[in-house]
């Protein structure tokens, strides 16, 4: 075999490879992602007699969410998206994201801008505007636990299930 039918053969391999790769990611996003999408609230007891979980719309004040949560019980790559989908800025200072266990990451003074998100990290590092981290030894997320985003006046703002 010739070096130049070689480099042909090796070519034609990185672009079959690349569109049964990226067949399969479109696949998986149209299909199973929109399965997990984040749970209703509908679908969770009231918080208080007074506000039922099913008349609390956190989008329609707040348009918050969980997107995901990446890599869920290995701590390197652990982490939390929050995203903003808002018109203004939202102040996240004191903003607390809980998981089912009773652990808690109290966020520090930051901003999200209109369409702005941040990554919540398990593991230990140092802050920065996209990126927060909790410190932890251990992961702490695990498959079919909830996610919990709380406003400084703990209002339940947004929930995510761990697929």
């Amino acid at each position: 075999m010739t070096r130049r039918r070689l480099v042909y053969y090796l070519l034609l391999n990185v672009f079959v490879s690349a569109c049964v790769t990226g067949s399969i990611l479109f696949w998986y996003d149209r299909t199973y992602r929109a399965q997990l999408s984040p749970i209703s609230l509908a679908a969770l007891p009231s918080q208080s007699a007074a506000t039922p979980a099913a008349a609390f719309e956190p989008q329609a004040d707040i348009p918050v969410e969980i997107v995901s949560v990446v890599g869920a019980g290995a701590l390197d790559v652990e982490a939390v998206v929050i995203r903003y989908n808002g018109t203004d800025e939202l102040s996240l200072a004191n903003w607390q994201l809980k998981d089912d266990d009773g652990n808690t990451y109290i966020f520090p003074q930051l901003t999200l801008f209109p369409n702005g998100a941040v990554q919540v990290h398990t593991a230990s590092g140092t802050d920065t505007v996209i990126d927060l981290y909790m410190g932890r030894r251990d992961p702490i997320w695990e498959s079919g636990e909830v996610a919990n985003l709380l406003d400084p006046q703990n209002n339940l703002r947004a929930i995510y299930r761990v697929p």
